[in-house]
């Protein structure tokens, strides 16, 4: 008879895969993807190093499905806003605010993750996740032009190029240093989002009201 896992084994395992990936997490975070190796990946969650293995053979396959996890979870917070937003227009705003909140609390990890340079094999989920990010976008933008909000234009190089924005804008190396200011912080979530919906058509006077009326994300459960 074939070994049939229970579903406490189950959730045993989910949950040590889960303190696994907080833990690469929390080290990307500090040290960016450099920092991600199994020994210290594996201290930090508790666990043997060989265990870690059993369920990432490489750190490359545990990289990748951090960027993964984090790529989910992100696109997840960006969905739940524009959903929870009244109209079309402000679902946008919504979507990209939230984005550009979460990158910039979580800087470090967010340019971990999207940007810092690393394998072949990790940069196609990194791409993965970009795609991601701009597939809802364009279908906030595809709503709003549906709806009259927008004019009419193509989608396919508008989003990405909202994508680059945000990314160069918030956690680029251009991008300004808010020093782990809130307000200034706000500020620059705020400015992400007004240029973002200029490009796409919205007039200033319009634009600076969606802003004010858009709820900034909750503190918690960043990047």
């Amino acid at each position: 008879m074939p070994y049939r896992r229970t579903e406490n084994v189950v959730r045993r395992l989910a949950a040590r895969e889960e303190a696994i990936l907080a833990a690469a997490s929390a080290a990307a975070a500090e040290g960016g993807m450099a920092a991600v190796q199994i020994a210290p990946v594996a201290e930090r969650a508790g666990i043997a190093a060989g265990t870690v293995y059993r369920y990432f053979p490489s750190k490359t396959d545990l990289v990748a499905e951090l960027v993964a996890a984090i790529s989910e979870r992100e696109v997840g917070a960006m969905r739940a806003a524009a959903d929870a937003a009244p109209g079309p227009l402000s679902a946008l705003a919504a979507s990209i605010a939230t984005f550009a909140t979460r990158a910039l609390r979580e800087r470090r990890l967010t340019w971990a993750v999207l940007a810092e340079p690393v394998d072949a094999q990790v940069d196609a989920v990194r791409l993965d996740y970009r795609q991601a990010l701009a597939t809802e976008i364009e279908t906030r933008i595809r709503a709003a032009i549906e709806g009259g909000h927008l004019p009419e234009q193509d989608t396919n190089v508008a989003a990405p190029a909202i994508v680059g924005a945000l990314l160069e804008g918030s956690i680029g190396p251009l991008a300004p240093d808010d020093g782990g200011d809130p307000a200034l912080a706000r500020q620059a979530v705020q400015s992400l989002t007004l240029l973002s919906l200029r490009g796409l058509g919205v007039v200033d006077a319009r634009a600076r009201g969606l802003i004010a009326q858009t709820a900034m994300p909750p503190e918690e459960g960043a990047a």
